[in-house]
């Protein structure tokens, strides 16, 4: 009695055998840049224009995210050396930034929701602002944040974007292919 096999190569599972893969979305969780490319002297140039200002400022906020987080509380943290019940409210918010922002390797999910980096950025920016004004130290902290916009906003805007792609591209090029040559195989095995 022939034995046939069917192939299952287009075949679709059934309901109870498939299962739900979530798409890979790398770009909501905030990846830390070089400190180097971050603070690079040489990279800083005047914009030829508006347009040129406001394109780079858009791009430089995006890809550095992470680095400008890190530096407006950075410049809030030495604002508060003076109030130490504001200091400690900074440094339980400071937890908070580290587990919900800094330190977390996926997007961040919450009643299965899938919220934007965007979204966590703007909240614990908020309940920073909140507990830091609640503490009473308002203008301090709004004089530091101003301080951080311009310090942020300056930086972006100066800083060259040309540069920032290369790498991405260059990894990008040795995994597709790109212009490099197949490996060639010398030790081939007979079967």
């Amino acid at each position: 009695m022939p034995t046939t096999t069917t192939a299952t190569y287009g075949a679709i599972g059934s309901p109870s055998t498939a299962t739900y893969q979530p798409p890979q979305t790398s770009n909501l969780t905030p990846t830390p840049r070089s400190w180097r490319d971050f603070l690079d002297i040489s990279a800083l140039s005047r914009p030829l224009s508006y347009d040129d200002a406001m394109l780079r400022l858009r791009q430089n906020l995006t890809y550095f995210q992470f680095n400008y987080a890190s530096v407006m509380l950075l410049i809030v943290f030495l604002s508060l050396l003076w109030h130490p019940v504001s200091m400690i409210v900074f440094l339980i918010i400071l937890v908070a930034w580290f587990f919900l922002y800094f330190s977390r390797n996926g997007p961040l999910v919450v009643f299965n929701q899938t919220l934007d980096d965007r979204i966590v950025l703007c909240v614990l920016g908020l309940v920073s602002v909140i507990g830091l004004v609640l503490t009473h130290v308002g203008l301090n902290v709004l004089l530091s944040l101003i301080v951080g916009v311009v310090v942020a906003g300056l930086h972006a805007s100066f800083r060259v974007i040309e540069d920032l792609y290369v790498d991405e591209e260059s990894s990008l090029l040795s995994v597709v292919g790109g212009t490099q040559p197949p490996p060639t195989r010398t030790n081939y095995t007979r079967i």
